[in-house]
């Protein structure tokens, strides 16, 4: 008896049916450019539940995704790898000039320090701050054993302080005679000056001083009235190379 091979429509297709038409599918995807990352999964997954056997396709398509996720890492790696860098080159050149920048202002606070101080010590002021001539250069009278006076008084009450005019080293501190109590200098420019009628000293032979350092308090020692300054300018050491005392100071800004 002959048997015909049932074709209901409720019949399963054969697992080869099912094998080629996934295979098809599969191919028909990946003509169209459609598999990709969200295609890889999806055989993955029929493969396996059994419902798609490993062609070697799934395999290809999960590889070449997992390959494009690794070159995206390293690219982005490499991205933040370099901007770490450019930021670190960024911060240390900001560093060099901040540090280049605090070195120039403190050079040229140095430089401003050191050209005050030379302008200072090239100076020179008043012997007596604040005072006035009293007695004028070469005033005639008896009270001079040359018949006229040799510098100028500046009016000081006892004890005032007396200090330098300008830089030098002192050649004379002690007593001088008719001037008393005096200091003679030898100032940086080759000139000398002489204060007399000092109640004390405050300097000795070989020190250097400064301009408004002070040498000595005023007094009335020596050929003396009363207390004052008597200052001379010279241009020696000695007494009788005196030169005009006021034309001296304004010759150096000194307003007297």
């Amino acid at each position: 008896m002959a048997f015909t091979r049932a074709t209901g429509k409720h019949r399963a297709p054969s697992r080869m049916a099912r094998r080629g038409a996934g295979i098809a599918g599969a191919a028909t995807l990946a003509g169209a450019g459609v598999i990709g990352s969200l295609a890889s999964p999806a055989l993955a997954a029929d493969a396996e539940d059994g419902s798609l056997e490993d062609t070697g396709l799934t395999r290809v398509v999960t590889e070449e995704s997992l390959a494009k996720h690794v070159d995206a890492q390293a690219a982005a790696q490499e991205k933040q790898a370099y901007q770490a860098a450019a930021r670190a080159k960024a911060a240390a050149e900001a560093k060099r000039k901040a540090e280049q920048r605090v070195k120039e202002i403190r050079e040229a606070k140095e430089r401003a320090a050191r050209d005050a101080e030379r302008k200072r010590l090239a100076s020179f002021q008043l012997p007596v701050a604040g005072s006035y001539v009293s007695t004028g250069y070469q005033t005639g009278g008896a009270l001079w054993s040359s018949g006229h006076h040799s510098g100028i008084d500046f009016h000081a009450a006892y004890g005032t302080k007396v200090v330098s005019v300008g830089s030098g080293t002192v050649v004379e501190a002690g007593w001088g005679g008719a001037y008393g109590n005096n200091i003679v200098i030898r100032m940086n420019d080759g000139t000398y000056t002489q204060y007399g009628h000092l109640s004390a000293l405050r300097v000795y032979v070989g020190q250097k001083v400064t301009p408004g350092e002070l040498i000595g308090i005023s007094g009335s020692s020596g050929n003396s009235t009363g207390p004052h300054l008597h200052f001379e300018a010279r241009t020696g050491a000695e007494y009788g190379t005196d030169i005009n005392p006021i034309s001296y100071l304004r010759a150096r800004g000194v307003a007297v």
